[in-house]
């Protein structure tokens, strides 16, 4: 039976939001954090090791089961990433400690690890013809699109509704339940290998990348680093330097990081390919020191500003990066080396707010940020300066 226009439209649309609710289900938790100090009396280095866990769930699945989409077929891997998310959800509605918080943010991560491959291929692949050529940017702006709502989500229902740690995951397992339903209703689009090869993707970055994928991943780090910076520890920061206890203001505030991201991951098209990189990363030296300015003069208006102009310039140099490193790479090793850039990435988004927990208690939450602000700034330039020495390079070559 020939899928109909109207069908294929459908299966794009029902995969993209199964897409969306899983992304949005991993920052949800993001606004209540202080509602978890309150309840459990945790420490804010508890809170940051909370978030970290979320981390080794995605790097655990990217290199797991990296390939299995591949092997297996991708509807499979999307009903197990659905399902995970959901697990999540009911760790969290159950959860009365620290170990049932922790174990719910690595069952998220590893939804997360399972989803952002898994459904970034098969957006693509079920795409209208008409859609084609946008598929890629679709599928990325769901992704950052998911990751902005669940705080501005969560900060809503937590600071109007009844319930706060309970009716966001509830809310959230409802949208999961409409998501299995369209990728049940969606075609498979591969093929399930005979003998299916499931054996965990190895990181690896073949020499001939390795001068251009260096500068890459250190934007890269710098870029995620401020991410995990707003979803982990901004609340934080916008109570006990800004002031604003808000939980709708505070999801607000990290939500718009991941916005302005999928901003710059759109323009960044219609930039010269030579200066998207380099770019990229002076934006996120602008945001970053407009962040610490922020916190410095306790400022809401400053770290807003700061978060936008930060999230642009990582979806700018995000997007580049990855771009030009899987360009360059064989076409035999692009796998392996997209899935070394992740797993930086990553790693960058959970070390660094560990980092802040342990120095914010011995100097205090302003100067730890401040700190880091000025660390992640300098990341950032160390980059574009290795970019800018390479341009000679490239030219002659």
């Amino acid at each position: 039976m020939t899928d109909t226009p109207s069908s294929s439209r459908f299966a794009f649309a029902g995969v993209a939001f199964a897409f969306l609710a899983t992304m949005l289900g991993t920052t949800l938790p993001t606004p209540l954090y202080p509602l978890y100090r309150e309840a459990f009396g945790f420490s804010q280095l508890t809170i940051t090791v909370i978030f970290a866990a979320y981390a080794v769930g995605v790097i655990g699945a990217l290199l797991l089961t990296g390939r299995w989409s591949d092997q297996l077929g991708r509807r499979p891997l999307l009903l197990a990433g659905l399902a995970a998310s959901a697990a999540s959800d009911l760790l969290f509605l159950a959860g009365d400690g620290l170990t049932w918080l922790i174990v719910a943010r690595v069952v998220s991560g590893v939804s997360a690890g399972i989803f952002t491959g898994t459904a970034t291929v098969a957006v693509i692949e079920l795409a209208p013809e008409a859609r084609k050529r946008q598929a890629t940017l679709l599928a990325t702006a769901v992704n950052m699109g998911g990751l902005g709502l669940g705080p501005v989500c969560a900060g809503l229902l937590g600071e109007y509704a009844p319930g706060p740690l309970l009716l966001p995951y509830g809310a959230h397992l409802g949208l999961l339940l409409l998501g299995v339903l369209a990728v049940l209703r969606a075609p498979e689009t591969v093929t399930r290998a005979a003998r299916p090869d499931l054996r965990w993707q190895r990181p690896s970055v073949p020499p001939a990348v390795r001068g251009l994928f260096l500068p890459a991943a250190t934007a890269g780090f710098a870029g995620f680093a401020v991410l995990g910076f707003f979803t982990a520890t901004a609340p934080a920061f916008m109570k006990g330097v800004l002031g604003q206890d808000n939980l709708a203001l505070i999801g607000l505030v990290a939500g718009v990081v991941f916005f302005a991201s999928t901003l710059g991951q759109w323009l960044q098209e219609r930039l010269p390919q030579a200066w998207r990189l380099p770019l990229g990363c002076a934006v996120v030296v602008l945001g970053a020191l407009l962040v610490g300015a922020g916190i410095a003069r306790a400022s809401l208006a400053v770290f807003l500003a700061g978060a936008l102009v930060a999230g642009f310039g990582q979806g700018v140099g995000f997007r580049a990066g990855l771009g030009a490193v899987a360009t360059a790479s064989p076409a035999d090793q692009r796998g392996a080396v997209t899935s070394t850039f992740f797993v930086i990435a990553y790693v960058a988004l959970s070390i660094p707010v560990v980092g802040i927990g342990l120095v914010s208690r011995l100097v205090g939450l302003a100067p730890t940020g401040v700190g880091f602000s000025v660390l992640v700034a300098l990341l950032s330039a160390a980059a574009l300066v290795s970019l800018w020495r390479r341009r000679p390079a490239t030219a002659a070559g």
